[in-house]
């Protein structure tokens, strides 16, 4: 068996300088703590490139719009089109003259909030990095902790750092150092007001919200933190002083009189959450919970492999696995920043719910996908009314959503619906890591209802005899005009798939599937093939030349799927023509992931290894394991490519559905050694 710690242990992030790019985090899936070199948020002012901050699966913000209450969808003008059908359809996409601040709210509302800094001070004023010298810094990815060693004028500090991983939201700080006794070194918590950029903080709005002193006890002092309309409760606990005088400004003092200071936080909706613990058993809880995770998932072994590229590769996977479990791993799915700072302003995009959480069952963590899978049932509802909106049956699930599960405007993710289908087939390979029939029947009706809307979606063609997925619709590739589009290549292949999935899963339960399902399945339109190449939908003979940019998504239905319409000598023609043609300063993390899975499925382990460690713009992982996307200062991370990364390590291991070949994506000089992972489909 593979030690599973020394394995880990190898690939323990260490920082020895002040690093804006690459700050290390703690977190559950439902919390997360981002820190500097210090252990803490004492640098935040310098962090201009990935922000610092304290976020959570609960904590929203909405700011009131200008009449001091919301707006709807029902407030919106929307954007008519005719479809091809004689249909009169009606989305959230252009923003229309006189409804500019409905738009523009409904966008950035709700957002997720920073629910507060917590840092070092020095003699009453904010660290600098000059201040901080013999830095030593080191994440323990296999405990989930964070130690940090450090200088101030000469005098040693020690900070340890952790979040609670069994099911409680409290972070825990150990403070060792002689500055603390004369009260030179204390700690400020300090809270923002929200925002939807990517700080998700503003700290000049000091009186748009409130900060008051619940109670307090000798150990406990809990806090409210209120907001026009969104309210939440912190609790520090521990033996310390805390001084509660500039609560008008949002700021907690706490100190001591002894070289060390502990304390916990606890954050919570309501009071009645919030967890009283000591910051020792945060410790105990972190390292029994990540022990816990390392020992019960899958695990890939790589550095006993001559080539360079082995124990890289290794890096990323360790370092992925930490990353995408305490950002994406939640109760809800995530954003694409996960809990470390916002992105599009914090809303989750259901299209990316795939590559950040789709690793989790083929890894041997259907309990953690369990938890985001809860949020589909309860936000149904709501996608039945995204489709009957426009006379659609089913469930429409929309790509940008705050945790209501409403549609948000945009002038491209309103049209897209390459989402649709993923809630389908992560259920299945729910379901095959699980082998539990609950899941079959627990879930069948967010199966029926997404099935139902695909089936309804889709357009009978006269002329073709084909179901098409027509105008208006954007790909997975979103530099293609709405009204231009039909039959995006991969689009038609996961429609197809997905239905058939879902005739086999009411089959299994003694359901009958709906025969439009059947219909569609057996009708649907194939992708086009025009001088042996795929093109990227049915109208785009300029694949190649004029929309050589972004995502290459046709490659996806021979590399996340395998659809058995797919001509693989085409295929192999159009993966070796992107790699030729293609502005790679515009692809992003996950599609190196795909055309790796895509070079795996045609027999090309050497090609496949190349393309996941690509070395270009958005290949890139820093020293903490986040993928950067080279050229986005709105992208200082990008979790879809650690969660992509996770899913082609797993089908170049266990390959895939009908694979009959052992590590089909290593070349054979490779010593490769893995445990529990699933093939994927």
């Amino acid at each position: 068996m593979i030690n599973r710690k020394e394995l880990v242990d190898l690939h323990n992030p260490h920082l020895d300088a002040f690093e804006k790019n690459s700050p290390l985090t703690v977190g559950n899936g439902n919390l997360a703590f981002t820190a500097d070199v210090t252990g803490l948020q004492s640098l935040y002012d310098f962090m201009d490139v990935l922000p610092l901050c304290t976020q959570s699966s609960f904590g929203w913000h909405t700011k009131p719009n200008k009449d001091g209450g919301i707006y709807t969808l029902n407030d919106l003008d929307m954007t008519q089109y005719d479809t091809c059908d004689g249909k009169r359809v009606k989305y959230p996409v252009e923003v229309k003259e006189g409804n500019e601040d409905v738009y523009n709210w409904l966008r950035q509302n709700p957002h997720r909030l920073n629910l507060g800094r917590i840092g070092l001070m020095y003699k009453g004023r904010a660290l600098k990095p000059c201040d901080i010298i013999d830095i030593d810094q080191i994440l323990h990815l296999y405990e989930g902790y964070i130690e940090s060693n450090f200088k101030i004028d000469g005098e040693p500090v020690k900070v340890f750092t952790a979040c609670h991983n069994e099911g409680s939201n409290v972070l825990g700080f150990s403070i060792e150092s002689r500055l603390l006794v004369k009260g030179d070194l204390y700690v400020n918590i300090d809270f923002p007001y929200g925002s939807h950029e990517i700080s998700a903080s503003d700290w000049d709005a000091k009186l748009l919200h409130k900060t008051s002193l619940e109670e307090e006890t000798k150990t406990t002092r809990i806090y409210k933190r209120k907001f026009e309309m969104d309210e939440y409760f912190v609790s520090v606990d521990g033996i310390f002083f805390c001084d509660n005088d500039n609560l008008s400004n949002h700021q907690i003092k706490i100190y001591t009189d002894n070289s060390k200071l502990d304390f916990s936080v606890s954050l919570s909706p309501t009071k009645d959450e919030l967890v009283h613990c000591t910051a020792s058993e945060v410790f105990k809880a972190s390292e029994t919970g990540w022990e816990r995770f390392w020992k019960k998932g899958g695990i890939i072994k790589l550095n006993e492999t001559k080539d360079p590229r082995a124990f890289e590769l290794e890096r990323r996977i360790i370092l992925s696995q930490y990353l995408m479990a305490l950002n994406s791993a939640g109760d809800t799915p995530p954003q694409e920043t996960g809990l470390t700072c916002n992105s599009w302003y914090g809303k989750m995009h259901l299209e990316m719910y795939l590559w950040h959480n789709a690793w989790l069952p083929l890894w041997n963590h259907p309990e953690l996908l369990e938890r985001s899978l809860l949020w589909y049932k309860e936000r149904l509802p709501e996608a039945k009314e995204n489709a009957a909106r426009n006379g659609y049956k089913g469930a429409r699930w929309p790509k940008m959503v705050s945790n209501e599960g409403i549609d948000s405007p945009s002038p491209i993710a309103p049209l897209l619906v390459w989402q649709q289908p993923h809630i389908i087939y992560m259920l299945v390979l729910q379901y095959l890591s699980t082998n539990d029939e609950r899941v079959l029947r627990e879930y069948y009706e967010i199966v029926k209802e997404t099935a139902d809307f695909e089936a309804d979606f889709v357009v009978f063609n006269e002329s073709t005899g084909c179901y098409d997925i027509s105008a208006p619709v954007i790909p997975v590739q979103e530099c293609h005009r709405g009204m231009n589009v039909c039959n995006p290549a991969f689009e038609v292949e996961y429609f197809r798939l997905t239905l058939l999935l879902a005739k086999k899963w009411a089959e299994k339960i003694g359901e009958k599937p709906n025969e439009k399902w059947i219909e569609v399945a057996e009708k649907i339109a194939a992708p086009r093939v025009e001088k042996g190449l795929y093109l990227a939908h049915e109208n785009c003979s300029e694949t190649f030349d004029k929309f050589n940019e972004d995502h290459p998504s046709m490659l996806m239905a021979y590399g996340l799927i395998a659809s058995d319409r797919i001509d693989k000598d085409a295929m192999r023609n159009t993966l070796k023509k992107v790699e030729e043609c293609w502005q790679y300063s515009t692809l992003w993390g996950w599609d190196f992931a795909v055309m790796a899975m895509t070079a795996v499925r045609l027999g090309e382990p050497e090609h496949a290894v190349d393309l996941l460690l690509m070395d270009t713009y958005k290949n890139q992982y820093v020293t903490s394991g986040n993928n950067l996307q080279v050229g986005r200062r709105d992208l200082p991370l990008y979790l879809p490519g650690n969660g992509s990364l996770l899913i082609a390590a797993a089908m170049m291991c266990a390959g895939y559905d009908g694979c009959d070949k052992k590590l089909p994506g290593f070349p054979a000089d490779w010593k490769v050694e893995y445990e529990k992972i699933n093939p994927l489909l």
